[in-house]
Formats: C-alpha cells, structure tokens, sequence
C-alpha cells in the first residue's frame, strides 16, 4: 500500500479519531479504551483499528491480562502508533536526501555553532508576531507536545529521519531552535534541555530552568 493510500485510510472519520486517539496516548491502547473515546462500539472499533494496522498506520500486539491464573482470559490486543513514517506530495519531493546532505556538509564544514546558531534565529522568527505560548507554537510544528510531571515533553520529533543519520548535530540545532522560540517570546530560553527518550524529541522544557 502506498503511502497515499495509507493516509487516504483516514478520512473515515472514526478511524481518523481512532487514530488521533491511539497517537496522543504515548503508548499502547486497548480495543475498549479506543471505543470509548471515538464513541462506539468495541466491535465497531476493532474492525477500524485492524484496518489502521493493514494501512501501516498502527502498530498490533498483545498485553498480558492483569489477573493471572484459570479464568484470567487470553492476552487483550492493544495497539500504539506505527514507528514508520509516511509522506506524501504531488509531483513526488525528496527534501529528506537535501537535507541530509547539508548536514553532512555542515559537519565536514565543523559548522555546528553556526547551524545552531541558524536554528536559534529559526525559532525567534517562528515566534515573531505570535501572542500563543511556547506549547501551542511546537504543537503546530508537529511536536506533539504533552504535560508531565511539571514539564513539556514532545512525543514527536520533526526531524526524526534525519536525526537518526546525524544525532548530535539535528538535536543540538533542535534545542537551539526551541530556544529561540522561548526567547522570541519573551520566555526563558534555558527552560529547554537536552532530555532524550526513546521515540521522543530530545527535547525538553520545565518550568524554571532549575528543574
């Protein structure tokens, strides 16, 4: 299935809100959870959500039943965002392989400053003439920002391709221009850290930057 095919999976609208579901969770969801919040029936759900799955949108497993013993039941099936990333333009672009070629340029170049630098102005830009928050600025970004425990994290990295081919230099530019957001809105730019989870943005903001 191609990735257009793959998207077009969505404009069912209780799949597209069993979808949006399962992606804001950060984890795994079972079949009822996913009723529940998209307003219809287990049965109903579970045919869509396998779909998601066939389309490559999903990801399927199974989570063991709390009770353990005779009677506790087979393992529930839940489901979790797919790793994989899907992009789609008419005619098809590949900015992906320009991109990666600049930061390999940059770091032959021993850039890094001035990317970060550049990054840092990126941010400011995207804050000019905003009056929303930091938060509602990296969630049209697609960061998919989320509160815990007194911070933002971000479940989604934009730049999640190319990070994984240059690391150091992409997070490093990713927490310059977080940074800059904060300052071009008149926030404390050492709010964002370097705090990197496994699927996650590297990048972190607290409250204070003593936290």
């Amino acid at each position: 299935m191609s990735d257009l095919e793959a998207l077009a999976q969505l404009n069912d609208p209780v799949r597209r809100s069993l979808y949006a579901f399962v992606s804001a969770s950060g984890g795994e969801v079972g079949r009822g959870e996913a009723a529940a919040a998209a307003g219809v029936s287990r049965t109903l759900a579970a045919h869509h959500l396998d779909k998601l799955v066939e389309a490559g949108l999903l990801e399927a497993g199974f989570r063991a039943q709390e009770r353990k013993g005779p009677g506790s039941g087979r393992p529930a099936k839940v489901y979790r965002r797919a790793r994989a990333e899907l992009s789609v333009s008419l005619p098809p672009r590949d900015y992906g392989s320009l991109a990666s070629v600049l930061a390999e340029v940059v770091d032959l170049l021993g850039g890094e400053e001035q990317a970060e630098e550049a990054a840092r102005g990126m941010g400011r830009r995207l804050a000019a003439g905003r009056e929303a928050d930091a938060v509602e600025v990296l969630r049209e970004r697609g960061y998919e920002p989320y509160a815990e425990e007194g911070e933002v994290r971000q479940r989604n990295c934009p730049f999640h391709a190319l990070a994984e081919r240059q690391p150091l230099l992409v997070c490093s530019m990713n927490l310059a221009l977080c940074q800059g957001l904060l300052e071009g809105l008149g926030q404390d730019p050492g709010r964002a850290r370097l705090d990197p989870r496994p699927g996650e943005c590297c990048v972190a903001l607290s409250k204070t930057n003593e936290n």
